[in-house]
């Protein structure tokens, strides 16, 4: 079993023991198994990968073909598990004709607080999620940053054991996302147990304790940051430059042990590299140094459809 528990504590812990899920003949999830407990674990894939399908199992949501999910004891499919979850779906769905503060409201009452704590837990949550002055608003004409927050709120307002994000930080701006991380933060120095999906490895990694990679709808690596990292060190990577002399440049580049190639296109120079820390780091020294002037640079290959090929490639070769 994969084990992304850290504390010793089983009783709130999300296990998926050999899990598969059909939706007729399409795969969605095949033959998962992981412990996750305390903290933030981060789920990442691209698009069709499975994440959504791991999370409505996680929620209770689905059930599976085969094998079983569980919270602690408890099947997640039963009444008292739903109890412990916060979810958070990746659709923008709401009810457009309530205003985001009648949403919520709307989401506590429904998990049967007296009206009293509903208000009080509805003002709580709007203001967690930085909406208090706009929790007015028609949900109809909130954007999707907006609504985003709301879908928060409502996953948060019964103070859940566990929280279950689809894609949370998807249309937010950078300050907000700031202002995100650093709830879900708190809440994990809480001890909550924290499931953020994304398809952007750079919104993972800036907030994820542990990781969960899935291509296929299989999951073909696991484990922190560090050990995420590693796996992609080796990984081939196309880099875009535009330099002054693209020519000379390449020679100079060429030199670097973890360059495998150069394309000059005008002033465009294409580097194929593998370990590209390394590559940053040397040719971060040859700017400094003042040897080369570089006007631009870019990776052309960094994104989630690339990183998941390669370790699904890796997965394949093992």
């Amino acid at each position: 079993m994969i084990d992304l528990v850290t504390s010793s504590s089983t009783e709130f812990d999300l296990t998926f023991t050999r899990v598969t899920k059909f939706y007729g003949a399409v795969i969605g999830l095949n033959d998962l198994t992981c412990r996750i407990g305390p903290g933030i674990t981060g789920l990442l894939g691209s698009n069709g990968a499975g994440k959504s399908t791991l999370l409505k199992l996680a929620s209770g949501q689905l059930r599976p073909t085969q094998g079983e999910v569980r919270i602690g004891r408890l099947k997640t499919t039963s009444t008292a598990a739903k109890r412990l979850f916060g979810y958070c779906p990746d659709v923008p769905n709401l009810y457009e004709e309530m205003t985001g503060e009648e949403f919520v409201r709307t989401m506590c009452a429904l998990h049967g607080f007296p009206d009293d704590e509903v208000r009080d837990r509805t003002e709580a949550v709007l203001k967690e999620v930085g909406m208090t002055d706009r929790a007015q608003r028609k949900i109809a004409g909130c954007s999707h940053g907006m609504r985003q927050r709301f879908k928060l709120a409502q996953a948060l307002v019964h103070d859940p054991q566990v929280l279950l994000l689809d894609e949370p930080l998807t249309g937010i701006d950078p300050g907000g996302r700031q202002e995100i991380n650093d709830l879900l933060f708190r809440l994990a120095e809480k001890g909550k147990s924290i499931l953020v999906s994304s398809h952007i490895l750079h919104d993972i990694e800036t907030l994820a304790d542990q990781i969960l990679v899935l291509g296929r709808s299989r999951l073909i690596a696991s484990g922190s940051l560090a050990e995420i990292r590693r796996l992609l060190d080796d990984r081939p990577l196309v880099i875009e430059i535009i330099s002054d002399d693209p020519r000379s440049l390449a020679a100079e580049l060429m030199t670097f042990g973890q360059v495998l190639g150069c394309d000059i296109q005008e002033s465009r120079l294409r580097v194929r590299t593998k370990n590209s820390a390394d590559f940053y780091a040397r040719i971060q020294d040859l700017v400094v140094n003042g040897s080369q002037t570089i006007r631009q640079m870019q990776s052309l290959d960094e994104g989630a459809e690339a990183v998941f090929d390669y370790l699904q490639q890796g997965k394949h070769s093992s």
